[in-house]
């Protein structure tokens, strides 16, 4: 299974970039985690060709050929990161790759209540029409206290938030196939949904 995890944030230093890293070696034998930053994309702009730059585009067509996505997001002032928010827009704007694709949202924090208000925050944005993400319904994975959540190794450090992980990421493995089921052969209303505007 082929999956891209998307650093929520341009920080040059984040607990959610750490948090992917972990993922990405503990679950290998499970499936393939592409990392990807956006510290270098542009702010969205509204072009009025609908096009991305490139490194957007890329972005695009990968989540699009991909069985999946992992999101890791920051809490910022109760919500998203701005970079994060800007990235979406700019996939909702242009290819909506995300339309009907199975979304894991993962959150690391300093404080204690992990981000929950992020990750509300950010399922709400997934759900609009352009986005229309596949969302795992009744399941968080909040790491808190993320400053001290790793070994020197990039482990987790407290086997519960190991085990959590683990059932966390299992049942959206099971979930992405479940969804792969599901769509077969609906790929018309896909593209449908694809050409949603707010103006017809």
């Amino acid at each position: 299974m082929n999956l891209i995890g998307i650093v929520g944030t341009n920080a040059p230093t984040s607990t959610n970039r750490q948090l992917l890293q972990y993922m990405q070696r503990h679950f290998k034998n499970q499936a393939t985690i592409t990392i990807q930053e956006i510290a270098d994309f542009p702010a969205f702009d509204e072009p009025e060709d609908h096009r991305a730059p490139v490194g957007i585009a890329e972005l695009s067509a990968a989540i699009a050929a991909a069985d999946g996505v992992i999101i890791a997001t920051p809490e910022y002032d109760h919500s998203i990161p701005a970079a994060l928010k800007s990235l979406l827009e700019w996939l909702s704007y242009t290819d909506r790759p995300l339309i009907d694709k199975p979304v894991l949202v993962v959150g690391a924090s300093y404080g204690a209540l992990g981000t929950s208000r992020a990750q509300g925050h950010l399922r709400q944005i997934l759900d609009a029409p352009e986005l229309k993400a596949r969302l795992m319904p009744g399941a968080e994975f909040l790491l808190a206290h993320s400053q001290q959540a790793f070994t020197a190794d990039g482990d987790l450090a407290k086997p519960e938030d190991a085990a959590a992980l683990d059932e966390y990421v299992a049942q959206f493995l099971e979930f992405v196939e479940i969804t792969k089921q599901l769509l077969k052969g609906r790929s018309v209303q896909t593209q449908q949904h694809k050409q949603f505007a707010w103006d017809k």
